[in-house]
């Protein structure tokens, strides 16, 4: 089964290095980097498969997580 989806592509630059992340509303949890915008695409394209084929496999439906949430982090100091 074939599935459109869009991606939004950011292209970040950190101590002189270039980099392309990838996201999707249409699939949660996919976050694909790369370090070109080809190496980018055919990451998010694996992980798209993947997360699409699991979503299908436990048909279950995926949780969306809200943009903004807190969360309690107990850490040992």
């Amino acid at each position: 089964m074939k599935t459109l989806i869009d991606l939004k592509i950011e292209k970040h630059e950190e101590a002189g290095e270039t980099y392309f992340v990838a996201t999707s509303d249409d699939v949660q949890w996919l976050v694909a980097e790369g370090s070109t915008l080809e190496e980018t695409i055919e990451i998010a394209y694996d992980l798209a498969k993947d997360l699409l084929h699991e979503q299908r496999k436990n048909k279950a439906t995926l949780q969306v997580v809200p943009q903004r949430f807190s969360y309690s982090l107990m850490v040992e100091a």
